[in-house]
C-alpha cells in the first residue's frame, strides 16, 4: 500500500522534526520581520518620532547610554533584583507545591488560599512592602517575589499532580513508604516539568522589574524606562524594553538548553 504526500514527513508535519538550518532561518524571519516593519513605519513619516522612534535612534540612545548613564550598571542591577525575587519564590514555592501536589489536605487548606491571592496585583502591595520592609533592595525584591510566587506554587502543584497515579501504586504495592514515593517516584517523574515552570515563571518575573523599581528606585533598567518617560525620550523607553527582551530571551535560552541536556529523551532531533 502506498503512502499518500499528505502523509509524508515533512516541514509541516505534526511534531515533525526540521534541521537547525531551518529552525534558526525561520527564528530570523520571525526576529526581523517585526524590526524590518518598525523601521519601515518610522522612515515613512506617518508617526512622529517622538512616538516611534527609528531603529537607528534607538541604537544611537543605546551607545549614549551605555557611554554616559551607566547602561552597565542598570542591567546588572536589574538582573540581581529579578533574580533574587524568582529564586526565593522559587526556593519556597517548590516545597509548598510539591506538598499541594501530593497532600489533598495540604491542597485543601492552602490551594484556594493562593489562588485568591494570586489575582491581587503586585503594585497594589508597593505601598505595604513601602512600609513594612523599606525602600531599600529588599523592597523591590519583595515586589518580584510576590508576583511571581502564588501563580509558581500552583504550577509546581500541577506539574505533581500530572505524575500518572499507576506509577505512584505500583511504588506502594512494592512496598514504598511516603517519603520514598515522594523521592523516587514524584520528583522525577515531575522534573521536567517544573524545569519548564520555573522557566516561565523566571520570564514572569522580568515583567515585574518595572513595577518593582517603582519603589524609591536610582538605578536599574525599569528606573530608566520611567526616568525616561518623564522626558519623553521615546528612543530610551525603546531601548530599554528591548534590553529587557534581550536579557530574558537569553535567560530562556538557557533554561531550554539546560532542559535538553538534562531531559534529552523529550526533544525531537
Amino acid at each position: 500500500m502506498t503512502t499518500s504526500a499528505s502523509a509524508r514527513p515533512g516541514l509541516w508535519s505534526i511534531r515533525g522534526p526540521i534541521s537547525r538550518n531551518t529552525f534558526w532561518t525561520l527564528a530570523a524571519i520571525g526576529l526581523l520581520t517585526p524590526v524590518l516593519l518598525w523601521w519601515g513605519i518610522a522612515l515613512s513619516g506617518w508617526v512622529e518620532k517622538v512616538f516611534m522612534p527609528s531603529p537607528a535612534a534607538v541604537w544611537d540612545r543605546t551607545l549614549i547610554w551605555f557611554d554616559e548613564d551607566n547602561l552597565v550598571g542598570d542591567a546588572i542591577i536589574s538582573t540581581y533584583r529579578v533574580s533574587a525575587g524568582w529564586a526565593m519564590s522559587a526556593a519556597i514555592a517548590l516545597p509548598i507545591g510539591l506538598l499541594i501536589g501530593t497532600f489533598r489536605p495540604v491542597q485543601a487548606l492552602l490551594e484556594p488560599l493562593t489562588d485568591f491571592v494570586r489575582y491581587m496585583p503586585a503594585v497594589a502591595f508597593i505601598p505595604l512592602v513601602m512600609l513594612w520592609i523599606g525602600i531599600d533592595e529588599g523592597s523591590k525584591i519583595a515586589i518580584i517575589f510576590i508576583g511571581t510566587f502564588f501563580q509558581m506554587v500552583l504550577m509546581v502543584a500541577e506539574d505533581v499532580r500530572r505524575v500518572p497515579t499507576p506509577q505512584i501504586e505500583a511504588a506502594q504495592t512494592m512496598g514504598a513508604t511516603r517519603a520514598e514515593v515522594i523521592r523516587l517516584v514524584l520528583l522525577p517523574s515531575a522534573k521536567p516539568a517544573l524545569l519548564d515552570t520555573l522557566r516561565i515563571t523566571l520570564g514572569w518575573a522580568w515583567t515585574y522589574l518595572v513595577v518593582a523599581e517603582l519603589v524609591a528606585a536610582n538605578s536599574g533598567l525599569g528606573y530608566a524606562i520611567l526616568k525616561a518617560q518623564r522626558f519623553l525620550q521615546t528612543d530610551k523607553i525603546f531601548a530599554g524594553i528591548i534590553l529587557i527582551g534581550a536579557i530574558g530571551l537569553v535567560s530562556d535560552q538557557l533554561f531550554r538548553f539546560l532542559h535538553r541536556k538534562a531531559f534529552p529523551w523529550l526533544h525531537f532531533k
